[in-house]
């Protein structure tokens, strides 16, 4: 088992109100799944992927990764956890607007403390680069990129660290049909690599892509099926 969320909620408090976004939610990934998780605005499937992810607290529950609990982390740990084994593709992008395409792929190996001028991590963040058919835009900044070229930088940075799973929320979203072919196409790919991957969307073409289906409804999972 890779990760797992045992009896895991989420409550926010908005003045005194408390806005239950997930309720006692279990869940197993097992490597090299591809899961998608769905349902509509509201459900609380991105409070799940951050939650799960670490990038966002749990109120109660266990999130158990690579058989370690890390659910208690401080926010030190968390971001030291999600560097080194945890990849994220936003439907944004989130790249530094004034640094290059491969420059942006090493970022994590930066954050990681690795010297990134060295000749032999830059040639990491080359092949990644051309992994995903951008081997020719090393130096071009994301102005100079278009939509889906960012998107596939983005993915590139996911990868950089060989993480033990991979989250994309919306990857598609921002994107032309064209270009979400692209992405769809780089996805599959990774799963059929090994990858283990857990993606939101609300776009049925993109989630026929995965092999596991999660729908959310009012932060509850309402069904777990396989995709045939």
């Amino acid at each position: 088992m890779l990760l797992q969320l045992k009896h895991v909620s989420k409550i926010y408090q908005l003045g005194n109100t408390d806005i239950n976004a997930l309720m006692d939610i279990n869940v197993n990934i097992n490597k090299k799944e591809f899961v998608v998780i769905m349902g509509p605005s509201g459900s609380g499937k991105s409070t799940f992927l951050q939650v799960a992810s670490m990038l966002s607290e749990p109120t109660s529950g266990q999130i158990i990764l690579n058989n370690i609990e890390v659910s208690n982390y401080n926010e030190v740990q968390r971001a030291h956890l999600r560097n080194q084994q945890i990849g994220f593709i936003f439907q944004t992008f989130n790249l530094l607007p004034r640094t290059s395409a491969l420059q942006n792929v090493l970022l994590p190996l930066f954050y990681a403390g690795k010297d990134i001028d060295s000749q032999d991590i830059k040639k990491q963040g080359e092949l990644m680069l051309e992994k995903v058919g951008l081997g020719d835009r090393l130096n071009n900044t994301p102005a100079q990129l278009s939509g889906g070229q960012q998107q596939r930088v983005a993915i590139a940075r996911a990868l950089i660290n060989n993480p033990s799973i991979i989250f994309a929320d919306e990857p598609t979203g921002n994107l032309d049909s064209k270009s979400g072919e692209d992405i769809k196409k780089i996805l599959t790919n990774l799963h059929h690599e090994g990858k283990t991957i857990i993606m939101v969307t609300h776009e049925d073409d993109v989630a026929a892509i995965a092999k596991r289906k999660i729908i959310f409804k009012d932060g509850q999972i309402i069904s777990d099926q396989p995709i045939k």
